[in-house]
């Protein structure tokens, strides 16, 4: 992994020399869509980044049950059975701080947040986005910005720590963050603020003041990254695409911070023309998650209907109803982003773009059903009027003979399909 991390270490070096560069960021633990980005790396001969958030995973299991080690592991075991290079792989930590445990006091939460970074940095992930914006028990929302960078240069000291006693790549840093919490926006968005010119500067100046403090100048050199919020963002059922005439005197803010490129989170379901422009004012670190696994899901539930025709089994349950039974046996990854009536609800479970859905694929009934499904399916080439109907973003490509007609190979070209246009933005 520390050649890819080297390559990105130098990607505002780079940009400065005049190279369009950019890389997206899969965010997601779902194993499909692992392999699918990571056969979609081996295909172009290009690094591929991961990215595993703080209530994903951490050193008590987070929501996936992965420790950081048992994630890496989970990746690399999928990129061996690919013939993935591990020296094209990159593993990165999102929103590392205390936010899972921000209903405790700071110091208990921050003790947690250490154990976690320290766990992220001595399984060998080399991408660190510290984000210690979250107010703990007591704290109101949020704490003040010097606390915020105090906190980020504490939660470095573990990390950097932790590299030097395993011997690894030392990491790169991420700093700041000017987007909703880990998990998504709460409500519907009817106005979305693009960030001042001025708060990243601030933000570079009082974290290398912090990290100063505690000797760490070294390993803010080795900080790349600010968050900040472009004017791009996506609820339900509406996506806000990104305008560079809006972002323009932030994209400008680069000219003066030349160690730096930006990171842009929530850049699902932007246009290609949108993610482009993204990349060339600057916002080089494109992070993407749910519209991979929407994308997977639209294809099984595809599949599901063509499986329906084809080995018609009254006792298999559709996928579909599957999913809305293990939804409303515990809705507590839903209920409170969905809202309205019960029939809006219903189809905000299915079908939204924030695709809290995703959150339920690795539950034991969810799976059952997801494995009979692809039983009932097997090998058999599927018709192409079936794939037309049922699948029809991938219809061209079966034709044309780029992707078999084939429920595994469907699923993971329904993901490539997404990772393309990232590929195509990012150069």
């Amino acid at each position: 992994m520390s050649q890819a991390t080297d390559r990105l270490a130098a990607i505002a070096t780079r940009r400065a020399a005049g190279e369009r560069c950019g890389i997206a960021s899969i965010c997601s633990a779902h194993p499909l869509v692992i392999e699918a980005a990571l056969r979609h790396g081996k295909a172009r001969d290009a690094d591929v980044l991961i990215e595993a958030t703080c209530n994903q995973v951490n050193h008590e299991g987070g929501y996936t049950g992965m420790t950081p080690g048992d994630f890496r592991g989970f990746v690399e075991t999928i990129a061996g059975k690919i013939g993935f290079s591990l020296d094209r792989l990159m593993l990165g930590g999102d929103h590392l701080g205390p936010n899972p445990w921000k209903h405790l006091p700071a110091p208990e939460a921050m003790a947690k947040a250490s154990r976690m970074v320290d766990a992220y940095a001595e399984a060998g992930f080399t991408k660190i986005h510290l984000d210690a914006s979250m107010g703990c028990a007591g704290e109101g929302a949020a704490p003040p910005d010097a606390t915020i960078a105090a906190r980020a240069a504490e939660l470095a000291e573990v990390a950097e720590a932790a590299a030097e006693r395993m011997g690894g790549t030392k990491p790169v840093y991420v700093i700041g963050t000017e987007v909703p919490v880990p998990g998504g926006a709460l409500e519907a968005m009817d106005h979305l603020a693009v960030t001042t010119p001025e708060a990243p500067r601030e933000t570079v100046r009082i974290h290398r003041d912090a990290f100063s403090q505690r000797g760490l100048d070294q390993a803010f050199s080795r900080a790349l990254g600010v968050v900040v919020q472009p004017g791009v963002e996506f609820g339900n059922a509406e996506v806000i695409t990104y305008k560079p005439e809006r972002a323009r005197a932030l994209a400008g803010t680069l000219r003066d911070l030349p160690q730096f490129v930006f990171e842009a989170h929530s850049t699902d379901y932007q246009p290609a023309s949108a993610l482009s422009a993204l990349v060339d004012d600057g916002f080089a670190i494109l992070k993407v998650g749910p519209w991979l696994t929407f994308a997977l899901r639209e294809a099984l539930y595809g599949l599901s209907h063509i499986a329906d025709i084809l080995a018609p089994d009254p006792a298999r349950e559709s996928l579909p109803a599957a999913m809305e039974r293990v939804m409303l046996a515990a809705p507590g990854n839903w209920k409170n982003y969905y809202h309205g009536s019960e029939t809006e609800q219903r189809i905000e479970r299915h079908f939204s773009y924030s695709d809290r859905i995703r959150y339920y694929w690795p539950a034991p009934a969810a799976r059952q059903a997801t494995d009979a499904l692809m039983q009932a399916l097997g090998d058999r080439d599927i018709p192409l009027p079936l794939i037309s109907q049922y699948l029809g973003r991938l219809n061209g490509a079966v034709a044309n003979g780029s992707v078999a007609p084939k429920a595994g190979e469907l699923l993971i070209a329904s993901v490539t399909e997404v990772l393309d246009i990232f590929a195509s933005a990012t150069g």
